[in-house]
């Protein structure tokens, strides 16, 4: 609880003030609490900035386990991500955080650390729905980093045109280009 009002804390001063422009004193003092009890639950800035993420991914792959077993690898990674229109987000505040997830660069590497655990997260979620081979897990691993590339690029897109459009059709449209043969 504590975690979650201060995750939601920070996110509201980041992008209010911005990320470079908030310090920890300032989302300590407005949860409510100590800069001592932000460090129990946060290592650090970025950290605290994005564990939703963390936290997405450990969602993603839960919805992910409970797919049909035969499901195709695509098919059921794209019915996982949908748990994230089900977080409790307006989508202004979405298009908020997602901006300054993407124009800061230590969010935008930091971003991409948590995306490579999603991918481990993933991995052995996919590679038993696809077929027998030496060459599975390497399979699954691009399949996983795949997708969730196609995930950024839709997000990118979706904030690029002001999220007046349905972010599941741009991924939609990103796994489209990656697939089709050429």
């Amino acid at each position: 609880m504590v975690r979650s009002l201060l995750a939601r804390t920070a996110v509201e001063l980041f992008t209010a003030k911005g990320y470079d422009n908030t310090t920890l004193e300032e989302v300590a003092a407005a949860a409510g609490v100590s800069r001592r009890t932000l460090f129990n639950y946060f290592r650090n800035k970025e950290d605290l900035a994005l564990s939703g993420l963390a936290e997405q991914g450990e969602l993603i792959a839960a919805r992910l386990a409970e797919r049909p077993a035969g499901e195709d690898a695509w098919a059921a990674l794209r019915a996982a991500f949908q748990v994230l229109e089900e977080i409790d987000m307006t989508a202004e505040g979405r298009l908020e955080f997602i901006t300054l997830l993407f124009g800061n660069d230590s969010l935008r590497a930091g971003h991409a650390e948590k995306q490579a655990r999603w991918q481990d997260l993933f991995v052995p979620l996919i590679e038993p729905r696809l077929p027998d081979s030496d060459r599975r897990t390497l399979q699954a691993r691009a399949i996983a980093a795949a997708a969730i590339i196609c995930l950024q690029a839709a997000n990118e897109e979706w904030v690029r045109q002001g999220g007046q459009v349905a972010l599941f059709d741009l991924y939609d449209t990103a796994v489209e280009a990656i697939r089709r043969p050429t």
